[in-house]
């Protein structure tokens, strides 16, 4: 009999990424706003980039899975994400918020494709009758995360902020 107890933990850990990352916007659109002096519309690209990510990328995800599979879709939107976040890079080198907002939008795309491949390869990581409670216990990891970004984020980002600033 194959355990899945290890995929499972795995996927759950992914859950909690996608949750704290989604939140850490919230966080970046302060800062961003007085490091690039952007107004109020041009901070808030930050979520019109990452959402609109899920619109776009979606249904091409959808398709992307079907050829790969759960698995490999697994690995390339963790590879796209991680393209995502090395974007990040030349945007702070640069101090360019285009930059920035393109290599968000490439993470949130590698979190999209992520999301799903993700939830039905959560379904078949056990018996069909307990997949229900599978998908609520990754999904309570993905509130988990959401709830924890705010507090780490403000120590991690604003934190700094705070001591560059005075």
């Amino acid at each position: 009999m194959m355990s899945y107890t290890r995929p499972l933990i795995l996927v759950t850990g992914l859950f909690f990424l996608f949750g704290f990352i989604t939140c850490l916007n919230d966080i970046l659109i302060p800062h961003l706003k007085e490091l690039f002096t952007l107004s109020y519309t041009q901070a808030m690209l930050v979520q019109v980039c990452f959402f609109s990510a899920y619109f776009f990328m979606s249904i091409p995800a959808g398709h992307i899975t079907d050829q790969l599979g759960y698995r490999k879709g697994i690995i390339l939107g963790l590879s796209v994400a991680a393209m995502g976040t090395l974007g990040f890079l030349p945007a702070a080198q640069f101090h360019s918020y285009p930059i920035f907002l393109f290599a968000l939008f490439i993470l949130a795309s590698g979190i999209t494709l992520l999301q799903v491949a993700v939830n039905p390869y959560v379904t078949l990581l056990g018996k069909p009758e307990t997949s229900a409670f599978r998908l609520n216990l990754v999904q309570a990891f993905n509130a988990l995360g959401t709830t924890v970004a705010p507090l780490v984020g403000s120590i991690l980002i604003l934190g700094s902020v705070d001591k560059s600033v005075g």
